[in-house]
């Protein structure tokens, strides 16, 4: 369900989304694709990790690509290692999709400059 939501708001905002269900298939879209420029990940994710899919961005790519964490895990720990591996933002769920909209623009207005 947010999925589809996070899918609809993104498309209203303007930008072009991939969309993925697990974290195996995120990996291989991100080899294959070179036109990705932010990546969402959720913390949870089967068979790949959103940690692992950070870490992954990171060092086998080793890309600059803005990485939020998206995810119900509040833990100072698992919010510190997030950042840690590279994520450029964490949010906390619930979060308000406007708030998403404005930290969106905000990393990828920075990553382009």
């Amino acid at each position: 369900m947010t999925l589809k939501a996070l899918e609809h708001k993104l498309k209203n905002d303007g930008y072009e989304t991939v969309t993925v269900h697990d974290g195996k298939q995120a990996i291989e879209e991100l080899n294959t694709r070179k036109d990705i420029d932010l990546l969402l990940t959720d913390l949870h994710m089967p068979l790949i990790s959103g940690l692992e899919l950070i870490s992954h961005v990171r060092n086998e790519m080793k890309s600059n690509m803005p990485v939020v964490m998206l995810t119900r895990v509040g833990l100072e720990d698992t919010v510190l290692h997030a950042f840690e591996l590279g994520a450029d933002d964490y949010i906390t769920k619930p979060f308000s999709p406007e708030e998403l909209s404005l930290r969106i623009k905000r990393l990828l207005l920075k990553s382009r400059s």
